[in-house]
């Protein structure tokens, strides 16, 4: 997840709108609810729904192409079933609600009933990013030069190297040289990697000639990213190599093969259904790791949702299998407040994904494993002042204030545990580039873990550490 301020009024629009966050008082519902079944009580958990609530429309994900599912014939459906995830979200009233309960209690099929809940995609406001990354930059080109007027060469270059070792070169990103991705040999080559989100801008000049599949699961809006979240994920995760405009590289993937499920809509916003509708896609299509940069706020003491819990244990435990990453959630304020990890990545089997600044501190608005039953955070990635790709024209009220734009268009930073995440998803990819496609995403969970770079962090704030590249 990336920061920014709510805009309420729109998060149902069709229209383009800047990035746009969560409520802070917590997750909103929508009405319906989730419904988990047992593994091998499919047909008798539907039968069961059925017999509690009276509904019998079902909309079956299964009957769908490789279960590109139409959102708008899911939304309209009593009962929405998820084939491979075995979950069916249920329009059911409070007194059918009851019956659901009831069947949930009787130790059955259905092993879980929870509401669904509305998550959001959240960015950092620019006025209050680009001063301090502009400043930065003015500082060390003032040191260079007073090393080279004065003579004093090794004090101030040495102050020079030392505050631009994890800066943005021309080259660089400042967070593909931390994770040694700038050094690595692989690319991701032959490796299907699921972003899921607020869409994509399939025109984009740095995707030209890349192979896309792309599918929406919000009901009446295209793929189309008309927020730029969605956008900036996808360029760190898998951006090419070779960018359009002289741009530095910033994905780490380049190689990867491209998976958009558009999630959330162009205000930034969408609820379980469509995501967990996304994840049933990428497992579908057998994509081996899925990026999400979403959730919903998490109180102290409040437990994991099951149902993502069931989900993610499913997918990991497929042959080979999908890892799940996700943001652990930008509600901190640092150093006075910690909230958890956010809603799904506190789930044990989703791997959490922290933000550090490029001076290896943990970023302030980074979420912490705090909770005692699960959430807890797992790694830690890039999240402060990523340089990516966005659409052209980016909203005009997230346009930095100063001196002029340091980027060229179709690029921004943007800060957020929503940054990080996706690094930690490119990475693995090119973990299993480098191991095999057949290493199963248990063994490559532990991979990714075990080969951190350690911080002089607490674990609850960045878990194992720094996610690293292989060489």
């Amino acid at each position: 997840m990336a920061r920014t301020r709510v805009n309420r009024s729109s998060t149902n629009s069709g229209t383009a709108s800047p990035i746009v966050g969560r409520p802070d008082s917590g997750g909103d519902f929508t009405g319906k609810f989730l419904v988990l079944l047992r593994d091998d009580g499919v047909n008798e958990g539907l039968q069961a729904i059925k017999e509690a609530t009276g509904l019998k429309a079902v909309c079956n994900s299964a009957d769908y192409g490789c279960a590109a599912v139409e959102m708008k014939e899911a939304d309209e459906s009593e009962v929405f079933f998820l084939d491979k995830l075995k979950v069916a979200v249920v329009d059911a009233d409070p007194t059918q609600l009851g019956g659901l309960h009831a069947a949930a209690a009787e130790d059955g099929a259905i092993i879980a009933v929870e509401p669904e809940r509305i998550m959001y995609a959240l960015s950092e406001p620019r006025h209050s990013q680009f001063p301090f990354d502009y400043l930065r930059g003015y500082k060390d080109a003032v040191n260079h030069l007073f090393a080279e007027l004065t003579g004093d060469a090794a004090e101030a270059e040495g102050e020079f190297e030392a505050a631009a070792i994890f800066a943005d070169t021309p080259q660089f990103t400042w967070g593909l040289q931390a994770t040694r991705v700038h050094q690595s040999l692989r690319s991701g080559r032959g490796v299907r990697l699921a972003v899921l989100d607020t869409g994509f801008d399939l025109d984009h000049p740095d995707f030209a000639g890349r192979s896309v599949v792309s599918q929406s699961f919000v009901s009446g809006q295209g793929v189309n990213d008309l927020n730029g979240h969605g956008t900036h994920c996808i360029g760190t995760a898998l951006g090419f190599q070779q960018r359009a405009g002289g741009a530095r590289r910033y994905g780490c993937a380049h190689r990867g093969e491209i998976y958009v499920g558009k999630v959330l809509n162009n205000g930034g916003s969408g609820g379980d259904s469509g995501i967990l509708a996304g994840i049933n896609w990428a497992i579908t299509n057998q994509c081996r790791v899925i990026s999400m940069s979403l959730g919903g706020r998490v109180q102290p003491g409040e437990p994991y949702s099951q149902i993502y819990e069931t989900v993610a244990q499913r997918a990991l435990r497929l042959n080979p299998g999908t890892l799940i990453v996700a943001a652990a959630g930008n509600d901190s304020s640092r150093p006075g407040m910690m909230v958890p990890v956010s809603r799904p990545a506190n789930c044990p089997s989703i791997m959490a994904v922290a933000a550090i600044n490029s001076d290896m501190r943990i970023a302030s608005f980074s979420n912490g494993g705090i909770n005692p039953n699960g959430g807890g955070i797992d790694l830690a990635g890039p999240g402060v002042a990523v340089f990516s790709s966005v659409p052209e024209p980016f909203p005009a009220n997230v346009q930095p204030t100063g001196p002029g734009r340091p980027w060229p268009p179709r690029y921004h930073t943007i800060s957020g545990t929503s940054m990080a995440c996706p690094h930690v998803a490119g990475i693995a990819a090119l973990w299993l580039e480098a191991r095999g496609t057949g290493t199963t995403a248990a063994t490559l969970w532990q991979l990714l873990v075990g080969n951190a770079r350690r911080l002089s962090l607490p674990s609850r704030d960045v878990g194992a550490g720094l996610i690293q590249a292989p060489n």
